[in-house]
């Protein structure tokens, strides 16, 4: 009803009776809240040629969005902010959050996914005194997008990966749909006496008309103590 597409006719799209037009496809596109990378996938498969783009960040055309990008992290200092795509790749930073690293980790992270950083024990993973919240919120996360986007097998593929690394509960390779996530998860650091507590906010592009941008995700981490705000303010001067 939502999509503005009579259950019969649905029904004859699901039994191959009817072919789907490209304007309903769309619409049930929009009434199930799908990507546009799927809804690209959804056309192809419907015959009708794809309607998004992808175009690269760094492209004269995304000169507005990198310069938004630029001024939101250079806000967010002197606390953390990162921009990733929905593989958890990492495409930019603020000099925060390399501050805050090379605090806890001599050496840069090994990986330029966040979510790899989290799970590996070589990597940040040592340093997340509450790992086992903090990575069970990821896995939670692709669980949903996999789910979510089930022809992406880069997704698939990044959470078998996480999957396997040594520690991770057997119980994590089923997705819990009754598990509902924390409101806030505080995400706590440690090494030696030093503690960092902080929590994430999560913004997006409104409306976006590219896959790129739909698949955009800033990440701002604000002190969730005033120890952690303190050394933070100390660690920019």
């Amino acid at each position: 009803l939502e999509a503005g597409v009579s259950t019969r006719h649905l029904s004859y799209v699901e039994t191959g009776r009817s072919q789907p037009g490209r304007d309903m496809i769309g619409r049930l596109a929009v009434a199930l809240d799908m990507p546009l990378r799927e809804r690209n996938t959804l056309l192809v498969a419907a015959g009708y040629a794809p309607e998004y783009h992808e175009t690269p960040l760094t492209t004269v055309e995304m000169k507005p969005v990198q310069r938004a990008i630029e001024f939101i992290i250079n806000q967010q200092e002197p606390y953390p902010a990162l921009v990733m795509n929905r593989h958890w790749e990492v495409l930019v930073t603020n000099r925060a959050l390399e501050r805050v690293f090379r605090l806890l980790r001599e050496e840069p992270p090994r990986h330029g996914n966040i979510a790899r950083q989290i799970f590996d024990p070589d990597d940040m993973r040592p340093f997340i005194l509450n790992w086992e919240e903090v990575a069970g919120d990821v896995v939670r996360h692709l669980h949903n997008e996999v789910a979510a986007a089930p022809t992406d097998a880069r997704a698939k593929t990044l959470l078998e990966e996480l999957l396997a690394y040594p520690g991770v509960p057997a119980h994590w390779r089923n997705r819990d749909v009754a598990v509902a996530p924390v409101p806030l998860l505080t995400a706590v650091f440690g090494r030696d006496d030093l503690v960092l507590q902080f929590f994430s906010t999560y913004s997006t592009f409104g409306t976006p008309r590219d896959i790129t941008l739909d698949e955009l995700r800033i990440e701002c981490m604000f002190p969730a103590d005033e120890a952690t705000a303190e050394i933070c303010r100390n660690l920019a001067r």
